[in-house]
This record gives C-alpha cells, sequence and structure tokens, in this order.
C-alpha cells in the first residue's frame, strides 16, 4: 500500500446557471486505465482498473491509498462496488472470472467466486441493498450470465440460462464503465450493444425493449444507462471506434423504456457513462469529452476532458470522474449583480 497526492488542474465552462469545473485531483495514478468507480459519500471513493489494481481515499480524492490484489496483476477489474470506507468488491471483465471481497480497506482480498467457463466475460455489478446484488455477463449458451448474491457478496450463485434473458446473435453488454446496469427496488435492467441494442427488464419474467440508438456493429450499442425513477431514464454510447460520431448517441425515455427520444442538442461523440446528479443536472463523459445537460438531458454542452466513467455520491452531493485521471466536478453558482 502506498499514498498519493496528484496535482490539481481545472477546466472551466461557462453555463446559464453557473460554471462547472472539472478538477483534476490525481494526475498519474498508478492504475492505467480506471472503468471502476463507486462512490459512497463526499469522502469515500473507490475505483479500480487494470494491473489488479484498486484505489481507495477516504477524504474526498484528496489523497489516496492503492492496492494490488494479490495473484491478479493481470486482472482488469471492470466491476467495483464499495459498501463503505472497509468493504469493497472487484470483478474482473475477461476470463476466466475472479470476484473478490475486502473488509479492511482493501488490505487483504478473499476470492468469493471463481468461473473458468470458456468465454466467460462480466461486464457490471451493482447491489439492490445492502445484501443483494446481482452481475451481468455476456452470453453463454445464447442467454446472457447473471450471477447473484443474497448475503453482502459473500457467496454468489448463478442463474440457469433457461431463466435468463436471451440473447441475439452478436448482442452484447460493453464493460466500458460498469454503468450498463440498474438495480434498485423498483427496476432492474440492464442495456446492450452490437448487432442489436436492447434494454431487458427484470419482472415476473424478463421483457425485452429495443433501444433505436447506433447499432450494427460490435462497436456499436448503448455503453450505459441511467434512470431517475423507475420510467424516466436515459441511455449513451455511439461507436467507440469512431469517438467523434454524434449522430443517435443518446436518447431518453418517459416510460420505462418503452419508448426512446433523441435530445434537442446530443452530446458530443461516442459516450461511456452517465448519471443524474439532480432531475436536471445530469452528466456524460466518454473519451470524446465530457458533457454537461441543465435541462433533463434535452441539451448538452461539453465542460471538458473526456474520462471512462462518472459517479455520484449515493449519500451525498460530490461527482467524481475516472478514466487516465481522476476528476471531480465542481460547480459554482453564478453571481447576479
Amino acid at each position: 500500500m502506498f499514498l498519493y497526492a496528484g496535482g490539481l488542474q481545472l477546466l472551466r465552462a461557462q453555463q446559464t446557471n453557473g460554471a462547472y469545473h472539472i478538477q483534476i485531483i490525481t494526475n498519474n495514478p498508478p492504475i492505467k486505465s480506471i472503468r471502476g468507480l463507486s462512490v459512497v459519500d463526499d469522502n469515500v471513493v473507490w475505483v479500480s482498473g487494470t494491473g489488479g489494481m484498486v484505489g481507495r481515499s477516504i477524504n474526498g480524492g484528496d489523497s489516496w491509498e492503492w492496492h494490488q490484489v494479490k495473484g491478479c496483476d493481470s486482472c482488469d477489474w471492470r466491476s467495483l462496488y464499495a459498501f463503505n470506507d472497509r468493504k469493497a468488491l472487484v470483478l474482473n471483465a475477461g476470463e476466466p472470472a475472479h470476484l473478490f471481497l475486502t473488509e479492511d480497506g482493501g488490505q487483504s482480498w478473499q476470492q468469493v467466486y471463481f468461473n473458468a467457463t470458456p468465454g466467460i466475460f462480466f461486464d457490471a455489478m451493482t447491489f439492490y441493498n445492502e445484501k443483494e446484488g446481482i452481475a451481468i455477463g455476456d452470453p453463454l449458451q445464447q442467454h446472457f450470465t447473471l450471477l447473484r448474491t443474497h448475503d453482502g457478496g459473500k457467496t454468489w450463485q448463478l442463474d440457469p440460462p433457461s431463466i435468463s434473458p436471451e440473447a441475439i446473435t452478436g448482442e452484447a453488454i460493453f464493460a466500458a464503465s460498469g454503468t450498463s446496469l440498474i438495480a434498485t427496488r423498483d427496476n432492474r435492467c440492464f442495456a446492450t450493444g452490437g448487432t442489436v441494442a436492447r434494454l431487458h427488464k427484470a419482472g415476473k419474467k424478463w421483457e425485452s425493449l429495443p433501444i433505436p440508438i447506433i447499432q450494427g456493429q460490435a462497436s456499436t450499442g448503448v455503453f450505459s444507462i441511467a434512470f431517475l425513477n423507475a420510467r424516466r431514464g436515459i441511455a449513451v454510447g455511439g461507436d467507440y471506434k469512431n469517438d467523434t460520431l454524434r449522430a443517435n448517441n443518446c436518447l431518453l425515455t418517459s416510460d420505462g423504456g418503452h419508448t426512446w427520444t433523441a435530445p434537442h442538442t446530443a452530446p458530443g461523440g461516442y459516450k461511456s457513462c452517465v448519471t443524474y446528479i439532480t432531475p436536471q443536472l445530469l452528466i456524460t463523459t466518454g473519451t470524446s469529452g465530457t458533457d454537461i445537460s441543465v435541462n433533463s438531458g434535452m441539451d448538452w454542452k461539453k465542460i471538458g476532458e473526456g474520462f471512462n466513467c462518472a459517479a455520484k455520491a449515493r449519500n451525498g452531493k460530490r461527482v467524481f470522474l475516472a478514466g487516465k485521471t481522476i476528476g471531480r466536478l465542481e460547480i459554482t453558482p453564478s453571481r447576479h449583480k
């Protein structure tokens, strides 16, 4: 374990109701590519990514502890869920699948799930509550892979393919930011891309709904979804091989994903993550840059460089971004004379 306090950099953009700043709080983290981000509150932030590395801050990102999970230096921890400053889970994208748990702030890790099935590839993980969680993965035997826990991540069980949603040939989930999966009390769903883009919704049985975002190629589709409630949500994505392509990369729904509409002004290019900050204020990011909307996703404006993922504190107001660097969103209200 070692500590790191990064340099600071400000990227500013004026909006009608204030100035939005991405404050780079860690310029050179020891993780080449961060795709896992879990923000517990305004102080406790966890990140994960390549090299089997995990980072933790308990002071809002001002300083960090870095840990490498023993024996996992080749793992890319793209899925991360932190419960508090002590307990967190990391899950790699790739074969074989490793799922590790720490309960001492990353000092030690216990493997709680392993799967060496050929073709196994997990994309996202989240929790409904302190006990019940789910991880999703790409199709095996033409059905998506669903992994569940009912004891806070200590043990996990795979759903049989017969009760998992069926995939269309070439349909897959993107592990770009771990945000293609939603799990709340009243809304459990995940989004896909590739040959087809769909929203798969859990209920008495799985319901699969088309999302008319750019699709048809292995590099296209929905990369991230966010829901304000069971009905109102947003999907973003695009083509990661053509990340400046702006057309058909963002859609909004007001009926739980049954119908979708395009915003008036789309965000700029491929986006791998989107999140609600407030019902009106949203942020989306990707290799093409970071964009803000102040009118519920209808219009977007670029405010700075791109990241892989962004997340708002579950129990707080702060918003963090991560990729090659780690940033924190700052919002300064306008001064009116």
